[in-house]
């Protein structure tokens, strides 16, 4: 196995945070030592829930200087990008299944000054991304189905992630978003990820600091036993 020696970054998503103490929940896990937000934005449509929208994410964006990662969980991506890039969001995620023309999707968000990133879902395979990895900032592997915080990590896709981090070059990004815990957090790292997304092992617990640093010495662990070995 390869060695680690890319940075390890954990990202809240705020789509479990207390939403009635929204700015104060931001500063908490910003002042435990959170490397980035993670914006999940849900239309209904791509996927079955409804989250937040454009006038949130500006109100988030007022509330800390740290990089909004917005998750793009909708049909029309390249539509509504300008929104949220205007409204402060520093990178845009979109999905490969909602797009015939990946990289004119790419192109476009790019255009917007902003991050780009690609998303898949567990059922799409690797290769679905071909015609784009190598130019995004950031492949985010989904390992649980969109739609719902609370869902337990999907064994199966681990091996798909280390077929992407296979893939791409240091300056990319390879971020696992679903189920990730205690004890799932070491395998996404041990497999190539480097931006792990936690939302209710942060926030579902009475603590969110000290769930967001215990998170934190699992995922360095991993890295030193793959390391090691």
């Amino acid at each position: 196995m390869t060695q680690i020696d890319h940075p390890i970054r954990i990202a809240p998503s705020l789509l479990n945070c207390d939403w009635g103490r929204l700015a104060e929940q931001i500063q908490l896990v910003e002042a435990a030592g959170a490397d980035l937000l993670h914006l999940d934005v849900m239309d209904g449509h791509f996927v079955p829930n409804i989250s937040f929208g454009v006038p949130l994410v500006a109100a988030m964006r007022k509330c800390t200087r740290l990089m909004l990662d917005t998750h793009l969980m909708i049909s029309e991506p390249v539509r509504y990008a300008p929104a949220f890039v205007e409204a402060g969001a520093d990178s845009i995620t979109f999905h490969i299944e909602t797009t015939t023309e990946p990289l004119a999707a790419v192109r476009e968000i790019r255009k917007l000054g902003v991050r780009v990133g690609v998303s898949l879902n567990p059922g799409t395979p690797a290769e679905a991304i071909d015609a784009v990895i190598q130019h995004v900032d950031l492949v985010l592997v989904m390992t649980v189905w969109p739609g719902f915080g609370g869902q337990s990590y999907i064994a199966e896709c681990t091996e798909k992630i280390e077929v992407i981090s296979s893939l791409l070059k240091p300056h990319q990004w390879l971020e696992v978003d679903g189920g990730i815990g205690i004890d799932t957090i070491g395998r996404a790292v041990a497999a190539g990820a480097d931006t792990l997304v936690a939302g209710s092992a942060i926030f579902g617990n009475p603590d969110p600091a000290a769930a967001l640093r215990e998170l934190r010495d699992a995922a360095m662990a991993a890295v030193r036993g793959v390391n090691h070995s």
